[in-house]
């Protein structure tokens, strides 16, 4: 997911909205409705989905954007971040290790009480502090010490370099939260969200899951956001198909994460009256994983095979037709430093290459595991994506591969234990810069709690990279990052997608309302004529 304070040349026309803006506001009248396919669901192993310390989701920080309120704030269009919950941010040291923030003045919870710099490294201490293993605490770990100046002033001193800080506060994981409703060293069980941000919020729950969430104006917001409607409900439905028949009803106004690509297509093809498909940049890939440690995969070889045997182009013309295009990086293009690393170490799909490489690497043939993968986390396409990966490897008679898929409640703490060998994973960016798609993987406290590690882009590559403040010098770091990846495959990419969003006529700012990361801002959203 995203920081920064540069401007990525490459990025920006990326992050440009494609359509222009229309006019018009809500004008307070019933709630406008927003459909998801994200679940939310608390159980034994995460009883506090929504808490900012746990939540390391596309969805759960969509969740979160709402009500919880960071310091900074992606603009627009995208771009630097530019202060929101603070009324100015800068590094104050020409090493980009020490960043102050001041708070807007008259700064309150939506129950009126103030938002001190207190309550600022309250909040951020608690993410560094729980340090939850599958939770976002990577993106703060780097802060040595929290210090407060003033009634308006707070300080971050971080261990070394890092021109990307300003992206992080940016994120849901940085959000200001009340001491009294969020323990310091403990989760905040349940799916009930407080914060200072434009809207509150209030979770329609169901067996232990989330199926609407109520968002109204909160009238103490004071912040750099515009909010263009008093009410929003996020309805939660079990499909794609579900989301669509509720559009052509017209019993949601806007269907987003996640439509099918069959959806999208039709769409393309045959427009509907009433209704708008809206194409947007997108930012998002989709990867194998690997436990690099499990027997079947624990040789090099046999993940370098893989990546010699997988047809991207097919996968993604076959399973995703235009929503989506082949990936050899894991930093996608369309980002500073993207280079096709994958394509430049293998070619084009090889069967022959990939059996004289595990040849080479003295492994038996075939090569058995089960490919794992989520039913209900990623979309409806996942499964046939997993099948096809599977046929392509099994054709070779290098593997003889199985296919499971699981539910995402179930799937995410079984891939963090190491239960998986071989598993599919997707990323959203938590911002748009080339750190996001390679810190998350190779650095300490990684995302996937994998085994693997790579001293030179832990101790080197990433510190390196990150003392750049023009993203642009960074390159040669990122390139040799992506070359790494290339060569051990401790993760495999294989296709980039497209973002599209569907919504009935009259509805504004759906352009504004999903940027390139993924974030829903439903604040953008109104009635009005187009």
């Amino acid at each position: 997911m995203n920081r920064k304070t540069l401007v990525l040349p490459a990025v920006v026309g990326l992050l440009a909205p494609v359509l222009a803006a229309c006019g018009g506001s809500d004008d307070g009248g019933e709630a406008i409705v927003v459909g998801t396919t994200d679940q939310f669901i608390a159980s034994k192993d995460n009883p506090a989905p929504l808490d900012p310390a746990i939540g390391y989701e596309a969805g759960v920080w969509n969740v979160l954007r709402q009500t919880v309120q960071t310091l900074t704030h992606i603009p627009r269009g995208g771009g630097e971040p530019v202060p929101e919950a603070a009324k100015s941010c800068t590094f104050t040291d020409t090493e980009n290790e020490s960043y102050r923030c001041t708070l807007r003045d008259g700064l309150t919870f939506a129950d009126g009480t103030p938002v001190t710099p207190e309550d600022v490294k309250y909040s951020i201490q608690r993410v560094v502090d729980i340090k939850d293993e599958s939770g976002p605490i990577g993106l703060l770990d780097n802060i040595d010490t929290i210090e407060t100046k003033g009634e308006d002033q707070v300080v971050f001193h971080l261990r070394t370099s890092d021109a990307t800080f300003p992206y992080k506060l940016a994120t849901p994981p940085a959000g200001i939260v009340q001491k009294d409703k969020y323990p310091a060293k403990a989760p905040r069980e349940g799916f009930q969200v407080d914060g200072s941000g434009p809207y509150t919020m209030k979770p329609e729950v169901k067996d232990n899951q989330i199926v609407k969430v109520v968002y109204t104006r909160n009238p103490k917001y004071k912040g750099d956001l515009k909010i263009s409607n008093e009410k929003v409900e996020l309805e939660l439905f079990p499909d794609a198909k579900a989301m669509g028949k509720a559009l052509d009803e017209q019993k949601i106004d806007m269907m987003t994460r996640t439509m099918s690509p069959e959806q999208a297509q039709e769409m393309l093809a045959k427009p509907k009256e009433g209704t708008k498909l809206s194409e947007m940049p997108g930012l998002a890939i989709s990867y194998l994983a690997f436990n690099t440690e499990d027997p079947a995969v624990k040789n090099k070889g046999v993940r370098q095979a893989m990546a010699q045997i997988i047809d991207r182009g097919a996968i993604a013309n076959k399973v995703y037709g235009s929503t989506a295009e082949p990936l050899y990086s894991l930093i996608p293009s369309g980002i500073t430093s993207h280079t096709n690393s994958f394509f430049n170490k293998y070619g084009e799909p090889s069967v022959a290459g990939a059996a004289e490489t595990l040849e080479k690497a003295g492994v038996s043939t075939p090569v058995k595991f089960t490919l794992h993968y989520t039913t209900d986390h990623y979309g409806p396409a996942t499964k046939a994506e997993f099948e096809t990966l599977a046929k392509q490897l099994n054709d070779s008679k290098l593997f003889e591969v199985d296919v499971k898929g699981t539910p995402w409640a179930e799937f995410r703490p079984a891939q963090k234990k190491g239960d998986y060998a071989v598993y599919g994973m997707g990323w959203f960016p938590d911002f748009p810069d080339p750190d996001t798609y390679t810190a998350p993987f190779l650095d300490k406290n990684n995302f996937l709690n994998s085994p693997y590690e790579s001293a030179t882009a832990q101790n080197t590559l990433i510190p390196q990279s990150r003392r750049e403040a023009d993203r642009s010098a960074a390159t040669p770091a990122f390139e040799k990052l992506q070359d790494i990846v290339a060569n051990d495959v401790p993760v495999l990419p294989v296709w980039q997608g497209k973002q599209y969003v569907a919504s009935l006529d009259g509805l504004t700012g759906v352009e504004y309302a999903v940027n390139s990361s993924a974030d829903l801002q439903l604040w953008e959203l109104g009635r009005g004529e187009s």
